[in-house]
């Protein structure tokens, strides 16, 4: 999987409605949802007690969904790659939905449509829908509109 280069507005507007890519599959670690744990204060048990997860409705600990949502930036950096902007930035999400887990230990990897490309002074301000998605599982993880503002 290369990453793919998109070159200023007007190659984003012509990729509206496209699938963009893959990245590749990252491994989820008991480490890092522990350190999520640690930086967010969410210590909830299915998070970070592995033995007393082991009998819980998941089979074992899971990872935030925050933290899923939160591999989005450094995954889609992996899918798409913008050149002819000056900067972008993060601007929100319009709707998240977490409908499985990520089970401590499964590999996780993130898909990208750009849904749309809007005129912002200055810029463009795009919506990419990201589909998280652990190995096999049969739904994804986390399906969320993301928004992104790149200014020329």
């Amino acid at each position: 999987m290369s990453t793919r280069t998109i070159n200023g507005i007007d190659e984003m507007k012509a990729l509206i409605g496209e699938h963009l890519g893959y990245s590749p599959y990252v491994e989820i670690t008991q480490e890092q949802v522990n350190l999520f744990a640690d930086a967010t204060g969410d210590h909830q048990w299915i998070h970070i007690d592995v033995e007393r997860a082991k009998a819980g409705p998941f089979g074992g600990p899971i990872a935030h969904g925050y933290l899923t949502l939160s591999l989005g930036p450094s995954l889609y950096a992996q899918i798409a790659q913008f050149t002819g902007f000056s900067m972008g930035v993060n601007y929100g999400t319009n709707k998240v939905r977490f409908p499985s887990p990520v089970p401590v230990g499964s590999r996780l990897r993130l898909g990208a449509r750009l849904l749309s490309v809007d005129d912002i002074a200055g810029g463009v301000q795009a919506t990419v829908e990201f589909t998280f998605e652990v190995e096999d599982a049969a739904k994804p993880s986390c399906v969320a509109e993301v928004v992104f503002r790149n200014y020329v």
